[in-house]
């Protein structure tokens, strides 16, 4: 059983850092959300000894309730900051329209007046490119030249 417990907490773990490396915000809120579920569980399977129920008397192996308790408390605490920061996401995309971390930092360089920020321009240059490649390719299907 302990063995399943790590492998889930691995996999939770590894799921919660390839989200978090994404542009999407969601998704990166996601991975948040499960890296603070897998460090509780980790927490949990730290503190778990196999024994009897905490009502046998204390010369019994029992497991320590202590754990269990400050595991709530930080199940309640991270579902209140996962509350603020996708109300704060949501208030992004009422803004911006987009999630896109970085359509979120080309806009906010333009907005700020540091449009000469290389990465605006690497990023606008990759854009075109795209929105030319695209253009392109729908040319060619359509049997016209570009």
């Amino acid at each position: 059983m302990t063995l399943f417990i790590s492998i889930t907490i691995a996999v939770i773990f590894g799921s919660a850092a390839y989200l978090m490396l994404k542009r999407d915000l969601i998704r990166v809120i996601t991975g948040m959300i499960l890296l603070g579920n897998a460090a509780n569980l980790f927490i949990m399977a730290a503190g778990l000894r196999r024994g009897r129920a905490p009502v046998v008397p204390s010369e019994f192996e029992t497991s320590d309730s202590l754990v269990q308790a400050m595991t709530l408390t930080a199940i309640v605490i991270s579902f209140g900051v996962a509350t603020l920061v996708l109300s704060l996401v949501y208030r992004v995309y009422d803004a911006h329209h987009s999630v896109d971390l970085r359509r979120l930092g080309s806009v906010e360089a333009v907005q700020s007046g540091l449009d000469d920020q290389p990465t605006a321009h690497v990023i606008q240059a990759a854009d075109d490119a795209q929105d030319a490649r695209q253009d392109r390719e729908i040319a060619a299907r359509q049997g016209g030249r570009w």
